[in-house]
Parts: structure tokens; C-alpha cells; sequence
């Protein structure tokens, strides 16, 4: 196993300042990480513009023994108006990753909180963005990139809107960023939605939640589809089947990056640390290597 940390793990603690970039190249490295992912959410939206820290980082990243396995990005292909404007950014954002030697960028096609009010207006979107992707991709590919969809917000994260999107692209540098928590917050059962999607997975995020019927009083829940409330916590400590998950992951022979990705209240650190180490024994228990 291939097992690394996104730095959007740490998203907290890098937008306060607690920690730099460098900072978390070293935590991964110290932790035992193999790779990290570079993701503009709390870091990174404006490299493009930063040629000297990118060099720095790739730098500092080999030194430590880390490859940078990914940069994951944000991005709208829905509106024909900003396509062009969006579709130049994203180019920009290919430039940094090949820069930094990674050969993988995720890229979104709708906003996080967008979903279709109907099938009519899914069916316009996707019609929308296929040619984009198409294009983005075929672009990447002289890069030496794959990139990918993640499962992810409101519109393309079940596993048969993933796997529609990858299949129209139809081109073989386009895949999925599998997230096997992500399925949960469209009510998507992640046994099966990742059984289904690792045939075109590229990168697996491992992630946790808590999910609860009835959603609690407190802050920081995010309320599905259906009415659940689902809370990120660290890898291993949440309500997710991540044992069988795992062992779907392994049985399909996927070698690919593998990345924690915490997104909960607890402190980031001690989370990625917990994460990483709850990982590495589901993955021994599955029989991986």
C-alpha cells in the first residue's frame, strides 16, 4: 500500500498559521507518510503565482522522502459563460502539478453545493461539462497527468453519476478520486458504491464518520439527502465499514496512492497520526501489503 496523507487534512491548522506547508511535509514524513496530496482548500489556491514556492516545496518533499502524489483543485465547468476563464485556471493549476512531479490533479466540475433541481437539468450540465473534461484531459495528457472526479458534494458523488461522467469522457487519463466516505452524504451504501467505482479510481481517499438518524443539536454536522447528519472523525473511528471497505479496496488490487483525508473536529495532528496507523492495521487485517 501506497499510503500518504491531503494536506486539506490539516486545513485548520494552515489557514490559523499554526502550520506552513513545510511543516506538514514534515509531519507526514515523521509520521511514516509515503506521499501527500497538494489541495488549494486551506492551502494552494494561488501557486500558479508562486513559481519559487512550488520549487520549494518540491524540493523540501524529496528531502523528506515524500513523494506529492496529487494537487487537487476546485473548479465549474456548468456555466457556459466563465467556461473559458475556468477551463485557463485549471491549465494553471496542471502547470503547478507538473511542476511539483505529481501526475495526477482532481478537479471538480460543479460547485460543491450545487445539485440539480430535476434530470433535466442534470442532463444539461453533464452535457456541459463532458466536452470540457474532454478537453482539460486531453490537454493534461501532454503533461504526462491523469486527471480526475472526485466523488464529492451534491451532484457528481453517488457512484452511478461518477461512473456515468468517466464514461462519456471516455478518454483513458480521466478517472475517479474514489473518497469512500464521501458516498454517505447522498446516501450512496459505500460498500457498494466503492465496489462499483475502483474499477476507474485512480487515487482512494480514506475518510471517516460519524452518522446519526437524527441530527444532533450541535454545530459542524452536515445533513444528507435524507435527513441524516454525518460528522468527519478520524480514519478508524467513525461508523463507516471501513474494515470491509478496505478489504474490497485490497481485493481489487488496487495500487494506486491511498491518502487519509480527516476532515473532523479533533486536532488535525493527532488525527492524520491515528488515521495513519488505524489504516495500516485494517490494511493488514485485509491481507494487504
Amino acid at each position: 500500500m501506497r499510503l500518504g496523507v491531503s494536506s486539506y487534512s490539516y486545513a485548520r491548522s494552515l489557514q490559523r498559521g499554526a502550520l506552513t506547508i513545510f511543516d506538514v511535509v514534515d509531519r507526514v514524513a515523521d509520521a511514516g507518510g509515503a506521499h501527500l496530496e497538494i489541495a488549494a482548500g486551506g492551502f494552494g489556491d494561488d501557486l500558479p503565482r508562486q513559481p519559487e514556492l512550488v520549487d520549494r516545496l518540491r524540493e523540501h518533499a524529496a528531502a523528506r522522502g515524500i513523494g506529492l502524489a496529487n494537487h487537487v483543485i476546485g473548479a465549474d465547468f456548468s456555466d457556459p459563460a466563465t467556461v473559458d476563464a475556468e477551463v485557463a485556471r485549471v491549465h494553471e493549476h496542471l502547470e503547478v502539478a507538473h511542476r511539483l512531479g505529481t501526475t495526477h490533479l482532481r478537479h471538480d466540475v460543479v460547485p460543491w453545493a450545487w445539485r440539480d433541481a430535476d434530470h433535466v437539468e442534470f442532463e444539461r450540465v453533464l452535457a456541459q461539462v463532458v466536452p470540457v473534461c474532454r478537453a482539460v484531459v486531453e490537454h493534461a495528457a501532454t503533461l504526462g497527468i491523469t486527471t480526475m472526479v472526485e466523488n464529492h458534494g451534491f451532484a457528481f458523488n453517488d457512484s452511478e453519476r461518477i461512473l456515468r461522467l468517466v464514461h462519456e469522457v471516455d478518454h483513458p487519463g480521466f478517472r475517479a478520486l474514489l473518497d469512500v466516505g464521501n458516498f454517505v452524504c447522498l446516501d450512496d451504501d459505500p460498500l457498494r458504491a466503492v465496489q462499483r467505482t475502483l474499477p476507474v479510481a485512480a487515487v482512494v481517499h480514506l475518510k471517516d464518520f460519524l452518522v446519526r438518524e437524527t441530527p444532533p443539536a450541535a454545530e459542524g454536522w452536515l445533513t444528507t439527502l435524507a435527513g441524516r447528519a454525518v460528522l468527519g472523525t478520524v480514519v478508524g473511528h467513525g461508523d463507516l465499514p471501513l474494515g470491509r471497505i478496505v478489504e474490497r479496496i485490497v481485493a481489487s488490487g488496487f495500487d494506486g496512492p491511498v491518502s487519509i483525508e480527516f476532515e473532523g473536529l479533533e486536532d488535525d495532528v493527532d488525527a492524520v497520526e491515528r488515521g495513519l496507523a488505524n489504516a495500516r492495521r485494517l490494511w493488514a487485517a485485509a491481507g494487504g501489503s
